[in-house]
């Protein structure tokens, strides 16, 4: 493996390792104690990647020489504190990605900390490349074995399970890397890395394809209190049962994959694949709203502000203050942002049929084409001479008058 001079090798007595139980975690667990000589504990955030997901994780973990396995269930505070934030704010990166990925990992991030803490561990691990968007943590060594090792890809780490016992669900035929939340499931690798073939069909997992989806439309009201979502179709719900709720029909319908190539904060481009279903629904509506319970400027500076937000999540950097006082901000905006909206959902599509809000700046009897006791069409005569000047005097220089 790799040389013993490289990192901390040797001067660690025990690491908590993020687990999932997938190819690189597994065979991280054996590489720690092969090179640290220290003591694994595997830690297992519940952020609603499914039962099945979870199941054997401490026997696997065991087998793969770990002493321990911890698992949390963040399911509630995943979305009420990080997702829910993130779609109040309208962050969304690069005109597609609805940062699945990266609002689970300052979750998962702070629980680990606390697990360290608890067990006297004096570093932690994970198992992101060296392409990823992870940050340090004070007081604690971090150890990236994809900087270290000498594992060029998953081809290696397939070998090095074997040769180490450690059971893997992939093979070399057919090799994705998946990260699996409430929010969404990302799919990268194997085809996916020429960004000229199309997915294979068999590989989408929360979305039927939307040429399979019902050929009759469903309609959902989505009701919606400061900006956060409450209810889907009048019934109240927790934040992380919503959300299960909007996934199962959202899926069933073809709604949320979204394909792109992005641009990953260390400099190169890399090509995903995303099943966002409950989450395209929810951002459908929320921005709907906002149409209605927002002026033209509101909605200008907030959604300038929602690219840095985004950025600022993507590269994250939750927990910095910039991120913590853009929210401050979207939490103040949107106060007002209370109402239902009602969408069709039909073979993929999202269309908004309808949207209702208490504090609506929208008046029938201005917007009406009619002339009316509060709008006269008539003033619009000196607002349009006095708009366009700068271009009756640009017009007028041109033509030497």
């Amino acid at each position: 493996m790799a040389t013993e001079q490289r990192g901390l090798r040797g001067k660690l007595t025990k690491v908590v390792l993020a687990y999932s139980g997938g190819l690189d975690t597994s065979v991280i667990v054996p590489w720690l104690r092969e090179n640290y000589g220290c003591e694994v504990v595997c830690f297992t955030a519940d952020v609603g990647q499914g039962i099945k997901e979870l199941e054997g994780l401490e026997e696997k973990a065991k087998a793969s020489g770990a002493c321990q396995l911890v698992v949390k269930d963040l399911q509630e505070e995943f979305v009420s504190d990080y997702i829910f934030p993130c779609l109040r704010a309208g962050a969304i990166y690069e005109r597609k990605y609805l940062l699945g990925t990266s609002m689970a990992r300052p979750v998962i991030a702070k629980a680990m900390v606390d697990v360290a803490k608890l067990v006297g561990a004096d570093a932690v691990a994970h198992g992101c490349t060296g392409k990823g968007n992870d940050q340090a943590y004070p007081k604690l060594h971090v150890v990236v074995p994809w900087r270290e090792w000498d594992i060029t890809g998953r081809e290696d780490a397939i070998e090095y399970a074997k040769k180490h016992n450690v059971p893997v669900p992939v093979t070399k035929k057919s090799i994705y890397s998946r990260d699996g939340n409430l929010w969404h499931l990302s799919h990268e690798g194997d085809i996916l890395e020429d960004p000229a073939k199309e997915p294979k069909k068999d590989m989408y997992m929360l979305t039927v394809y939307p040429e399979d989806a019902p050929n009759e439309p469903e309609y959902l009201e989505i009701g919606i209190v400061s900006g956060l979502p409450v209810s889907v179709n009048g019934k109240e719900l927790s934040p992380a049962s919503l959300l299960k709720e909007l996934n199962q029909i959202g899926g069933k319908h073809g709604i949320g994959r979204v394909d792109m190539v992005e641009n990953r904060l260390v400099g190169m481009k890399s090509r995903g694949v995303y099943e966002t279903p409950g989450g395209t629904i929810l951002y459908a509506a929320a921005l709907e709203l906002e149409s209605l319970t927002l002026d033209r400027e509101t909605i200008q500076v907030k959604d300038s502000l929602a690219l840095k937000y985004a950025e600022l999540v993507y590269a994250g950097r939750w927990f910095d203050p910039l991120r913590e006082s853009l929210d401050a901000f979207m939490k103040n905006i949107t106060k007002t942002t209370t109402g239902s909206v009602t969408l069709k959902l039909y073979k993929g599509s999202v269309t908004v049929t309808s949207r209702s809000s208490p504090f609506s700046l929208y008046r029938q009897d201005i917007s009406s084409f009619e002339s009316g006791d509060i709008y006269d069409q008539a003033d619009a005569a000196g607002f349009i001479r006095l708009y366009g000047l700068p271009m009756r005097v640009r017009a007028m220089l041109e033509k030497g008058m």
